[in-house]
């Protein structure tokens, strides 16, 4: 069974930083493609980052690249999202999500329950 964990949300002032985790387990987690997706409130889903494990190749939307980095660690099983420079609109819960396809085009299988990242003074 597929199962996507996140943790290490919370309150942050604008200006800092959040690592965000995802623990995942139920699948070949080195070769997998997966990625980050967020929510703010009032809004639709926003893919943010995607990491593909089988050439390790790493993508980002515009409004976070140079301020968030997406990183995994294979021993672990876990998938990272370092949020550095929080602005106010980084404010959402945050979804850690698989591809069905290790090179990331078959869409997202499996999502996490979500982690909310709040960021205000």
């Amino acid at each position: 069974e597929v199962q996507l964990t996140e943790s290490g949300g919370g309150l942050v002032q604008p200006g800092g930083s959040l690592r965000l985790s995802c623990a995942a387990s139920g699948f070949t987690f080195s070769n997998a493609a997966m990625g980050w997706v967020r929510q703010a409130p009032g809004k639709g889903l926003e893919w943010v980052s995607s990491f593909y494990g089988y050439s390790t190749n790493t993508y980002y939307t515009d409004s976070v690249k140079g301020r968030f980095t997406i990183t995994t660690d294979n021993a672990k099983n876990t998938m990272y999202l370092q949020m550095n420079s929080l602005k106010s609109e980084d404010t959402a819960v945050y979804y850690c999500v698989k591809d069905r396809a290790v090179n990331g085009i078959g869409g997202f299988d499996y999502w996490g329950q979500g982690t909310q990242v709040t960021v205000s003074s």
